[in-house]
């Protein structure tokens, strides 16, 4: 049976190698060339033995989710729906600004945490995505627009035109997993993947430029801060318990005050000195001043920024969205109340919702083992009163 390399972090391929009486640095070569360069075929590591060569085309191999569909919105936004097999497909967006390029990867085919206003957990769960087709996502990515000379960062200094595949220029220069799935449910894929994203044979990025999102998964916080810990944000989206009890049920486990804490302990080896906080913005749920205030009550022992994001509407099926966005003035009013608290806060701007690319929409396509569309279909399809 051959191996996937991308399967495989840094010390993970040079066991890989060693196990076949290779050296260590076999390893740090190939890496280079699967995720500096974009390299799938063994043949063209020109600087590997032909006989090497010859064992991994025996092997090993290079497996990446074939590419359904690539879409590209009017704002320059791109994402991509991928194959990950039986029935499965996740999406991934890449999202160009003028001094950054970041990738929103997906890390499980849907979502388990059923978050009452994210199209994701609507559609069900499926299964954990493996180390290939998260770190896929990244090197497909790159490669993809590369080709296409699309929207890459140039380091203040450097000229525009130097030639990208030499390294120097990379499309994606920040990651955040904030796609499909909860990361930390499915923990050794995601650190392993991590560790990849940081690994200067691979990847090469600073921690600070490398975020996972959670919705709270207070054990797996812990243990990512142990691990490999990186930039964190929360999706919070209420001040309350009862509030955040009927928006994220994974609140009822690991209720606020827990949450706040392993904020707090998160902070002891976090790169950045703050949490962020990301805040869902639901007209008349959880958008009131009165809200704003319990917020700040909430947050006052953690050092943190607060992410407004207007809500993205979606539709799963024929079962209707119950949430609306909140009106933009309200939207400023509850942002100044937490910056007169002196928590800094920002409002994301809404991007690729033409292709249904922004925060909350992504869906992809799911067997769901849960049968969650199923049940929302036919509660839908109950007569009122029932």
């Amino acid at each position: 049976m051959t191996s996937n390399l991308l399967d495989y972090d840094g010390p993970g391929l040079a066991e890989w190698f060693g196990a076949r009486g290779e050296k260590p640095f076999r390893a740090r070569q190939v890496m280079k060339w699967m995720h500096q360069s974009q390299v799938a075929d063994f043949g063209a590591m020109t600087d590997l033995a032909k006989s090497l060569r010859a064992k991994l085309e025996a092997e090993a191999e290079i497996v990446l989710p074939p590419v359904i569909r690539d879409n590209v919105a009017s704002d320059g936004t791109r994402k991509w729906l991928l194959d990950v097999g039986v029935g499965n497909a996740v999406e991934a967006v890449f999202i160009p600004e003028d001094d950054r390029g970041t990738l929103c990867i997906s890390t499980q085919a849907g979502c388990a945490v059923d978050c009452a206003f994210c199209s994701t957990g609507k559609q069900g769960f499926s299964r954990n995505l493996t180390v290939a087709e998260i770190i896929g996502q990244l090197f497909l990515a790159n490669k993809l627009l590369r080709q296409s000379g699309g929207a890459r960062y140039v380091p203040e200094g450097m000229d525009s035109a130097f030639d990208p595949m030499a390294g120097h220029l990379r499309p994606v220069t920040n990651v955040v997993m904030m796609g499909m799935g909860e990361p930390l449910l499915n923990f050794d894929a995601t650190v392993a993947a991590l560790n990849l994203m940081l690994d200067d044979n691979a990847y090469g990025l600073s921690r600070r430029r490398v975020t996972v999102s959670t919705s709270g998964v207070v054990p797996m916080m812990d243990r990512l801060r142990d691990a490999c810990p990186v930039a964190l944000a929360v999706s919070l989206h209420a001040p309350t318990d009862s509030l955040r009890d009927t928006l994220v049920p994974l609140n009822r486990k690991y209720p606020l005050r827990e949450l706040m804490a392993a904020c707090l302990r998160y902070l002891e080896k976090a790169p950045r000195d703050f949490i962020t906080f990301e805040y869902i913005m639901l007209s008349g749920v959880n958008d009131t001043p009165a809200h704003a205030r319990d917020l700040i009550a909430l947050t006052r022992d953690v050092p943190c920024k607060f992410n407004l994001i207007p809500f993205n509407p979606f539709s799963v099926g024929n079962v209707p969205v119950q949430f609306q966005r909140s009106d933009p003035a309200r939207i400023r009013a509850f942002a100044e109340i937490l910056m007169q608290a002196g928590i800094v806060t920002t409002t994301r701007k809404t991007r690729g919702d033409d292709i249904d690319a922004a925060c909350g929409q992504l869906a992809g396509e799911v067997a769901d083992r849960t049968k969650r569309v199923i049940r929302l279909q036919r509660k839908a399809a109950e007569p009122s009163g029932v």
